[in-house]
């Protein structure tokens, strides 16, 4: 695999979850008596990852002092948000941490099984600036939608209130090139998926790879369960 760094955005307030998890950030909520976080380490650490920046906020403390500097010999870094930026300032944010061209960035209360080598083959083929790991779902209104063309190239989104039945869905997992994303004219404080994503695809070739591997978001209290029954230890 040709990407060596990656960023997980950790800074989630957990909401849905803080009668379960209380004083932890959403990324830190246990599963089998390991962070869910360390699930996710684990397979970028078995991917080939060498460098992961932590993107963090709320709660920032109890992830700092759980992994320190590394995981299963993968260097962690820390980019710690002193105000909310959202998921699109956070990014920018961390990748002041980031040294290569290309970063791999997930979100922390999401585990997509994908084989990244494939996912990472696809992005350098089509030489795009952003590409998408999509998942097919039988029921999309949880999620939005995401409309691909047959050369997998994004050609809509559609928002949640609008999408229905069964369909491909993001899947939190993206590859995108560094010094693209960081030359763009956006604001401090912005939203990825409205103000890149949703914005930018119809003058740009970002493209999408379904996969059907196992997917599971912890964002409510029934999937945070069902990460409990079917989560193996670590």
């Amino acid at each position: 695999m040709k990407t060596t760094e990656a960023i997980i955005l950790a800074g989630g307030f957990g909401t849905r979850l803080k009668h379960i998890v209380h004083v932890l950030p959403k990324p830190m909520a246990p599963v089998n008596g390991a962070p869910f976080l360390s699930f996710l380490m684990k397979k970028l650490a078995h991917a080939g990852i060498q460098h992961i920046v932590l993107s963090t906020g709320y709660r920032h403390d109890k992830i700092e002092s759980f992994y320190k500097n590394s995981f299963e010999n993968v260097k962690i870094s820390y980019a710690r948000e002193v105000e909310p930026l959202g998921t699109g300032g956070a990014i920018r944010f961390a990748l002041e941490k980031i040294t290569t061209h290309n970063v791999l960035i997930l979100n922390g209360d999401t585990l997509f099984n994908i084989d990244f080598e494939y996912f990472d083959t696809f992005f350098c083929a089509k030489e795009t600036m952003l590409a998408i790991a999509l998942r097919q779902e039988k029921e999309v209104s949880r999620y939005g939608s995401v409309s691909v063309s047959e050369t997998n190239k994004i050609i809509a989104f559609t928002e949640k209130s609008q999408a229905h039945g069964e369909g491909l869905i993001n899947g939190g997992i993206y590859l995108l090139n560094k010094n693209w994303l960081q030359n763009l004219p956006l604001a401090q404080v912005f939203s990825f998926e409205k103000e890149v994503l949703e914005k930018l695809y119809k003058n740009n070739d970002f493209y999408g790879l379904p996969f059907n591997d196992y997917f599971i978001d912890i964002g409510i209290p029934e999937d945070y369960e069902r990460a409990q029954r079917e989560f193996t230890t670590l």
